[in-house]
């Protein structure tokens, strides 16, 4: 009896150390030390959270860079709903998404190879980056959409990829949500 209530005791101390306190010290140390990314990098506009960079968000609009297809959700892009297609690659379905996809864009940036990223989703459904490729497959139509020169937006873009984690590990993208509000702060905002 007597080890069974120094067990219990144990465990109660225990739970209430390693269950309560441990994680209010962490999360609150977290919160201290990077304050921003543990509030999930959010972006504001006057006071008005407009996205993260954590997350993607689905850009139709013309004169704006699109994101990656999202299978998040119903509509895609749903932060509650983080998931892929989990579609296999011989799907049908998925066959079908990705050359209406492929259409679509042969229809705003012309001819041309179509990176892969442009017309599939990734693993979370809320990729917000595009790979350099796709962006700069993008540069010459979003150019005219805005009526900028393309030399310009060449050189916005490239001032937004992301380099290689230490100079090796994965591959050069763009955040899709801070390169738009580039263009709007560089050329201004387009009208709806």
């Amino acid at each position: 009896m007597k080890t069974l209530f120094q067990s219990v005791k144990l465990l109660l101390v225990m739970t209430f150390l390693l269950g309560g306190v441990y994680p209010l010290v962490i999360t609150n140390l977290g919160a201290w030390v990077f304050p921003s990314q543990s509030s999930g990098l959010l972006l504001k506009e006057n006071g008005t959270v407009i996205g993260s960079e954590l997350i993607g968000q689905n850009f139709s609009k013309e004169g704006y860079f699109i994101a990656r297809p999202s299978a998040a959700g119903d509509d895609g892009y749903d932060a509650l709903s983080s998931a892929g297609s989990n579609l296999a690659p011989t799907n049908k379905l998925l066959l079908d998404r990705i050359d209406a996809s492929k259409e679509a864009l042969h229809v705003r940036f012309g001819e041309g190879t179509i990176p892969s990223d442009l017309v599939t989703s990734s693993g979370s459904g809320l990729d917000p980056h595009i790979s350099k490729l796709s962006a700069l497959y993008q540069v010459q139509t979003i150019a005219k959409e805005r009526q900028v020169d393309e030399v310009q937006m060449l050189e916005l873009v490239n001032q937004h990829i992301e380099r290689k984690f230490l100079g090796f590990i994965g591959e050069e993208r763009v955040n899709v949500l801070l390169l738009n509000r580039a263009l709007d702060k560089n050329f201004g905002v387009l009208n709806p």
